[in-house]
């Protein structure tokens, strides 16, 4: 009785195909809908501490919103009104806060005692100057204006606020540098590909250029306040211009080794 030959019923590779690396994504992402192209998140199911980051980022939002009382009259309204853009602003600050500290937990999931320290600080921080983001945006949105707030600041208490912000703003983004420079130091044992390296320096040269203009605006501080805010818009052009280096730097080199 002849023998039958279990090889052959066995595929083998040949030269023309190449055994695909599997590629691995968290249970809330379907295959081909995953949040990035060249990062594969590490990050599993949603731990306590994302859960109790997530709740802190959100009452930190709802802060912004009770400090506001509901208007009696329409001048109340109106004021209020005038109040909208600050709020947007403070609004869209946490959030790129919140979307940065989302990005490296779902890239990394790293949960060791020093990160887990660094979020807690972190968390401390936005709680803390929640109100002064919001006082500080009011002040600098009432030079257009011409309000209230702008005429009675005066020009040594409106030097300190700026400072007490810049300070605030460029110890969030130090420590969220430090956060990721903890992922770079772990990228063998997370196994991160020569893309995936390139964007966790990408993304610790945009928090530093961020903290960067924070320390900048401190100094400006001192000698003129009105400009140490305005200061700030140069961030959108600088971010701009490096994401548009990087990008294609990025992009060139995931094709380099047929990631892309």
């Amino acid at each position: 009785m002849p023998r039958h030959d279990h090889r052959a019923a066995t595929p083998t590779p040949t030269q023309h195909s190449a055994p695909e690396a599997p590629r691995d994504f968290p249970a809330e992402h379907r295959r081909g809908l995953l949040p990035e192209q060249y990062f594969r998140w590490r990050g599993g199911e949603i731990t306590r501490l994302e859960a109790f980051c997530d709740v802190v980022f959100g009452f930190a939002i709802t802060l912004l919103v009770v400090s506001l009382e509901v208007p009696h009259t329409y001048a109340d309204l109106m004021a209020d009104m005038r109040g909208f853009l600050p709020f947007a602003i403070c609004f869209a600050q946490l959030i790129m806060i919140w979307r940065a500290h989302y990005k490296f937990s779902r890239r990394y999931g790293l949960e060791d005692p020093y990160t887990v320290f660094l979020n807690i600080v972190l968390l401390f921080l936005v709680l803390f100057y929640v109100y002064p983001l919001k006082f500080v945006f009011t002040l600098v949105l009432s030079q257009l204006t011409g309000g209230p707030m702008q005429q009675g600041m005066e020009l040594h208490e409106a030097s300190v606020l700026m400072r007490i912000y810049a300070a605030g703003f460029a110890s969030v983004f130090i420590l969220l540098i430090l956060m990721h420079v903890r992922a770079y130091k772990f990228r063998r044992e997370l196994e991160l590909n020569p893309v995936e390296i390139l964007l966790t320096r990408i993304a610790i040269q945009d928090h530093a250029i961020l903290a960067a203009t924070a320390l900048i605006s401190f100094f400006i501080a001192f000698r003129a306040p009105d400009w140490a805010g305005w200061f700030y818009c140069i961030l959108g052009p600088a971010l701009a211009i490096h994401g548009s280096i990087y990008g294609r730097r990025t992009r060139l080199l995931a094709e380099k080794l047929g990631l892309a």
